[in-house]
């Protein structure tokens, strides 16, 4: 991928966008069409108002903290109109004085338009792996 791709571009403001909780530079990503399979809480929400207010109660849930996403394994196919990429995310509570709290990860995979308003995701689907025995999802990456 290149620098200027639209995938990593907008891999870099939503990291961005969650470490300062900016609800207006979080949805500003997304199409008003939005289609969202999340893995917290809900099967899926649809449309931008639905994963504005997602948006709100988290970054309010976080009161003094700070979550910090880094990602990696990110591809994408970039074509004129669309594009497609998957990507592991990492996202680290951190405390007003700096201590990291928690930690987890998961898979995402993204689906942007060019748009007139620039490149858009229309489409996000988070998952993680489950655990056969638990039945609880595996938040923790390992590549074994």
């Amino acid at each position: 991928m290149t620098e200027n791709s639209p995938f990593l571009n907008a891999l870099a403001a939503y990291a961005e966008a969650v470490r300062s909780k900016d609800v207006d530079a979080f949805t500003a990503l997304y199409d008003q069409d939005i289609h969202v399979f999340d893995m917290w809480g809900r099967w899926s929400l649809q449309g931008l108002m639905a994963w504005r207010e997602m948006a709100m109660g988290w970054f309010s849930s976080l009161g003094d903290e700070r979550v910090v996403v880094t990602f990696d394994s990110a591809h994408s196919t970039v074509t004129e109109d669309l594009a497609i990429g998957y990507v592991i995310f990492t996202y680290t509570a951190i405390a007003p004085d700096g201590t990291k709290l928690r930690s987890l990860s998961n898979r995402a995979t993204l689906a942007l338009r060019n748009t007139s308003d620039g490149w858009k995701i229309f489409h996000e689907h988070t998952s993680a792996p489950i655990d056969h025995k638990s039945l609880l999802a595996i938040l923790s990456r390992s590549d074994s």
